[in-house]
């Protein structure tokens, strides 16, 4: 016998046990269980009632999507995604996390499965745990605004925080070590790098039009990356403040005009460097080996040239407009240069005292 409530309908079946179901947007949902009295089958559809009228209400099918048909269309939709993100995020979720959640159910997935999952490369890869770890629960949160699942299950607390070491800092000589250790053709990215502050893709991204040598500056209007899947793709700098213009130190600039001269096509569209990333990257490992600096990156030329402005007393402002900077955060990091500076300028206010007033470390004054 069938019984019917205000929302919903619950029937007894043939075992005995009584099964609710009920209709919402057009379409027909049957409980996930059956109970064993009637007024159980109802009060399980007030609370689906009072959930709908919340706005708490989940689809019961959408969660039992699985999440690797999920994941696949959240990706295909994150068309603000950079070349390079979207490349990474798809290496992520291929090697990392598909493995483990890509054939369970949305609503299957719970935090103490996320947690083991993450432990378990965090072991070895701390740093590429992170980055998964926060695809996924980007995915989550997105899954939440969508009605398929209640809760993100990543819930552990830093689990997305990348814990990097302090970068080293190359010396001025060093740099000029490592430029003169380069093929003569990329000799001029390590001095940009390090001098100009410039990012390994807005070197690769400048063409002839982008020099001004009668102004000693260049202009950041293009970058140039390869994807990894080894497509090389020009695109916008990085963030809003990256496209600029920067000043040439006068030490590099002889260094610039004979790069042009010798190493650039005439047109103003010619590459500043027509090099690939892996020869650029295969020179560069050779020269730091040279110079027994194995432990620098290209990119640690634009962190010790940052490193150098800050100690001459750039501001933060300067030190962001120089280097592409969109807030203050990233450029601060340099500020811990300006201490032995700050040593400098006490020296230097020193200078002002007069002799007389100066007391003798032994205490006594001299009449």
């Amino acid at each position: 016998m069938a019984g019917r409530s205000t929302f919903g309908s619950v029937r007894k079946r043939t075992s005995g046990r009584w099964q609710a179901s009920y209709w919402h947007e057009g379409q027909h949902y049957t409980g996930p269980r059956t109970f064993d009295a009637k007024s159980d089958a109802r009060a399980w559809l007030s609370t689906v009632e009072a959930d709908i009228h919340r706005g708490t209400w989940l689809d019961p099918d959408a969660g039992a999507v699985t999440f690797g048909a999920y994941a696949g269309r959240w990706l295909d939709g994150r068309h603000d995604l950079a070349e390079r993100s979207a490349g990474l995020y798809a290496w992520l979720l291929a090697r990392h996390v598909l493995p483990t959640f890509g054939a369970a159910g949305m609503a299957k997935i719970k935090p103490s499965a996320v947690r083991s999952w993450h432990a378990g490369i965090a072991n070895d890869h701390p740093s590429t745990a992170a980055k998964a770890y926060r695809l996924l629960s980007q995915i989550m949160r997105t899954a939440v605004r969508d009605r398929i699942i209640a809760v993100n299950p990543c819930d552990e607390k830093g689990a997305g925080v990348e814990h990097a070491s302090e970068r080293p800092t190359a010396s001025v000589a060093e740099v000029a070590a490592l430029a003169d250790a380069m093929p003569a053709q990329l000799r001029i990215a390590v001095l940009l790098a390090a001098w100009c502050q410039l990012r390994r893709a807005e070197i690769r991204g400048m063409r002839r039009r982008d020099v001004d040598l009668m102004h000693a500056r260049v202009t950041v209007a293009v970058t140039r990356t390869t994807r990894m899947d080894g497509e090389t793709v020009e695109k916008a700098p990085k963030t809003e403040a990256g496209p600029r213009t920067v000043a040439v130190p006068p030490n590099i600039l002889d260094d610039l005009a004979h790069h042009l001269a010798t190493h650039v096509g005439p047109g103003d569209e010619a590459p500043l460097l027509d090099a690939t990333d892996r020869a650029l990257g295969y020179a560069w490992s050779r020269a730091r080996r040279k110079v027994g600096r194995p432990d620098l990156r290209v990119h640690d030329l634009r962190h010790s040239g940052l490193t150098w402005a800050a100690a001459t007393g750039a501001t933060v402002a300067e030190l962001m407009r120089r280097a592409g900077h969109k807030s203050s955060a990233a450029a601060l990091r340099y500020q811990h240069a300006t201490e032995d500076r700050d040593q400098a300028l006490a020296a230097a206010m020193a200078e002002l005292a007069p002799v007389a007033d100066v007391v003798p470390i032994t205490g006594e004054r001299t009449d």
